[in-house]
Formats: structure tokens, sequence, C-alpha cells
């Protein structure tokens, strides 16, 4: 874990000196990128207190505490702009995909660390696929934001079920890649179709 920390302080430092300088719109990025890698490394410790509440092991972890957990955390500083702020519709949903940019960015740092990166086309579909699978998970929380948006008695029942969702998908996703490499790149390459359907189709209009 002290290594981990070690990572996150070196990916941090610059992110907040740019939050020093940046100006008013430019800084509000790198702050959902940075709270996103703050997020990783609390859904770390918050993982771990569950698993050894629990007792479960690495794969059950991975596989059944971790989605809730992750996904959970990705959105509480949603919560929180939406709370305080009441952005537009369009910068909600841009800020919980910076959310889940600085998220895999720090996840695909970590799982680089400590299992290596000699293989550049596993690295590739790893990269990749992590960052499309956050995203897209991101994408339906904020597609449930977005439909909901003008009816408060909705939002948050509707939000939760969206959340759900994004939930399942994480777990479906961390259950198909902890498989064999073949099975790790079938796995990526699901989000990173569905990214590209999303982006095609859908993205201008959330």
């Amino acid at each position: 874990m002290r290594s981990m920390e070690n990572i996150y302080i070196c990916l941090a430092s610059p992110i907040v000196v740019s939050i020093l300088c940046l100006r008013r719109e430019w800084r509000k990025s790198m702050i959902f990128i940075l709270a996103g890698m703050t997020g990783y490394l609390l859904a770390a410790y918050v993982t771990s207190f569950f698993a050894g509440l629990i007792g479960c092991d690495t794969t059950t972890t991975s596989h059944a505490i971790a989605p809730v957990v992750e996904e959970v955390i990705k959105f509480l500083p949603i919560v929180f702009y939406l709370l305080v702020f009441e952005p537009r519709r369009r910068d909600c949903s841009n800020a919980l995909l910076l959310v889940a940019v600085g998220f895999a960015t720090f996840e695909n740092v970590v799982f680089m660390t400590y299992y290596g990166a000699s293989d550049l086309i596993d690295v590739l579909i790893r990269g990749f696929g992590t960052g499309a699978m956050h995203e897209l998970c991101c994408c339906t929380v904020a597609l449930g934001v977005f439909l909901l948006w003008d009816h408060p008695w909705l939002k948050a029942l509707g939000t939760f079920a969206f959340l759900c969702c994004a939930i399942t998908f994480h777990a479906i996703f961390n259950i198909v890649v902890s498989g064999s490499t073949f099975s790790m790149w079938v796995g990526s390459v699901i989000p990173i179709t569905i990214f590209g359907i999303y982006l095609a189709f859908f993205h201008k209009k959330i």
C-alpha cells in the first residue's frame, strides 16, 4: 500500500500545481481528474477494509466488493458537485467523465507497477479496456442524471438504478478479465467497442 501512496503523490503533485496556476474553467477540469485519482486511493482502502472484515480472498474481493466500492466512490464527487453548485447537465456529464479519467489513469499505473509492463500489446489492451470500462460506467450514471434531471422525485431513485447498472457491468468486466489472456482481451475489447458506439451515436445527445 505504501508504494501506491508514493505513486499517488508523484502523479498528484503536478496536477495540484496546475490547479494553482490555471484559470477557473481549466482548474475545474483538473480538480475532477485529481478527485478521480484520490477516489481510487480511497477505494483501495475501503475495499481492503471490507475484504478483511468479511474474510474474502483476492478473487472474491475483485468480483464482488471492488465494483460496488469503486462506482460509489467515483460518484461521490459528483454528488457534492450537484448539491453545492447545481451545474448544468452537460457540465455534470463532463465532470463524471473526468473523474473516470483520473480513476482509470491511477488504476492503470498501479497495475503496471505491481504486475509489470513488459508486453506492449497487453498494456495497450488493458489500458484502453480499463479506461473505456470506467468511462462507460460513468456515462451510464450520467445518462441517468441527464434523463431524470427535470424530475426531482425520480432523480435519486433513478440515478441509484443507473448506478447499480454501472456496478453490474464493472463486476462482469472484472470477472472476465481475471481469466486467461484471451479472456482478458475479450473482456477489454467489449467496453472499448461499446464506448466507441456511444461516441458515434449518443455522445452529442448527452
